[in-house]
């Protein structure tokens, strides 16, 4: 048999390299976010649990993880990602035996407050670095849409399977209690198996040693330099409207349950449909970005999110036909995914060195997934301030103001040039 050549080798390996951290990058957060997402209907039921209640539960994971982030950035510019990555996986599914017992509020709590060290601190900065670098000065868009786009897959197909793991019967069918607490407690079992097996895939498919030494870890004057990017407060900016956008998915099956009169388990499967937009959503939009501009893509995104969100806000199934709701929902998706597979690579358009990523991922993430902390309270209580379709306007109308705020963000990175100057260490 002839010898592969050094190209095809390497080219083999960054496929390779990708789907392990596409397969991890979703898993991580199939636990914590997949099963309140997909079954939130069940998910309140079989728990206890009000909107209220759940929206402090993602509450006590956003302090956490935001604890996280920045020194969860200085970790990735030092050590190997493949360590984090697995370590953090294997961490992670544990918590998901705790989370198959159901525990209630308080336990639900400590559990997230858990899943917030064990999703960020080992993981966040070790995928985006290695992303980044997988992209180089060139392909950033590209990286970030497969990295985003493959994860949006991987979410999709296995909440496909959960479905069916959840309710092997007809859809549609009334669950009993014990029906939905077993159901629970299965999807659960499921995605902490599927974890583990990501963290043997990626423990097999990533470099041994780092690939990322092009310089110096971040140190102090570093990190005080990026401070003073303004273009990296701008991408916070734009990271958080677009994430309050993709938070904002988690209600989706909330609202067709209660709005659009579908069963729960067509909700979910509601759900689910809009996950399979995301691959195509987020490669799009990173193949589109790499020619027009990450910036002025975003903007156009955001255009198109407050649309949606503001035709939605004064909308009922009495005055549009639901077929038409479910279209501006499935649209509003699509803008969301295609936000989140470009909005990282704004680093490069922004002129932050390479060798400093895992800080300026740190610094971003502390501003740019604060709505973990806040916007799953807020909803809670304007949904349950409100039952019913009043209270999802309300919550609509919120996620059009974040939109506007996104196309105010977005539209001054437009404006701003690329630094290109590096701080010294």
């Amino acid at each position: 048999m002839r010898r592969m050549t050094e190209a095809a080798v390497s080219g083999r390996s960054r496929v390779v390299i990708m789907c392990a951290l596409v397969l991890a990058g979703e898993m991580i957060f199939s636990l914590p976010f997949h099963l309140p997402r997909y079954f939130r209907p069940s998910f309140l039921e079989g728990l206890g649990l009000s909107n209220t209640e759940l929206g402090d539960v993602f509450a006590v994971y956003g302090i956490t993880a935001m604890l996280a982030y920045f020194p969860g950035g200085l970790l990735a510019d030092r050590l190997p990602p493949r360590l984090l990555i697995v370590g953090s996986l294997l961490a992670t599914a544990a918590g998901g035996l705790f989370m198959a017992a159901l525990p209630g509020p308080r336990g639900l709590g400590l559990l997230y407050a858990y899943w917030g060290l064990t999703t960020i601190l080992l993981f966040w900065g070790a995928m985006i670095c290695a992303a980044r670098d997988w992209g180089g000065a060139a392909a950033q868009g590209r990286a970030f849409g497969i990295l985003d786009g493959g994860r949006g897959l991987v979410s999709a197909v296995f909440a496909t399977a959960a479905v069916l793991v959840f309710d092997p019967g007809l859809p549609g069918a009334a669950l009993s209690a014990t029906d939905r607490a077993d159901g629970l407690s299965r999807v659960a079992v499921f995605y902490a198996a599927a974890t583990a097996l990501a963290a043997v895939f990626a423990w097999w498919a990533l470099p041994s040693g780092s690939t990322r030494r092009n310089g110096s870890a971040a140190g102090l004057t570093a990190v005080m330099q990026l401070l003073r990017y303004p273009s990296l407060w701008l991408q916070a900016v734009v990271i958080v409207c677009a994430y309050c956008g993709f938070k904002g998915l988690d209600n989706y099956a909330l609202y067709a349950f209660e709005v659009l009169h579908l069963s729960e388990t067509e909700a979910a499967f509601f759900a689910t449909a809009n996950a399979y937009l995301r691959p195509v959503a987020a490669l799009l939009a990173g193949l589109l970005a790499d020619r027009v501009g990450l910036s002025r893509l975003s903007t156009a995104l955001f255009c198109l999110l407050a649309v949606c969100y503001g035709t939605l806000a004064v909308i009922s199934p009495v005055s549009l036909p639901v077929t038409l709701i479910m279209a501006n929902l499935l649209c509003s998706a699509v803008a969301v995914f295609a936000l989140r597979g470009i909005y990282f690579g704004l680093f490069e358009e922004g002129g932050v060195p390479r060798h400093l990523t895992g800080a300026a991922t740190g610094l971003v993430s502390v501003v740019g997934f604060t709505p973990d902390i806040f916007f799953a309270p807020l909803a809670g209580r304007l949904l349950d301030a409100a039952p019913g379709l009043a209270g999802h306007q309300h919550y609509f109308l919120l996620l059009s103001g974040l939109a506007i705020g996104g196309i105010l963000a977005a539209g001054l990175l437009c404006r701003r040039p690329p630094t290109g100057r590096q701080p010294t260490t």
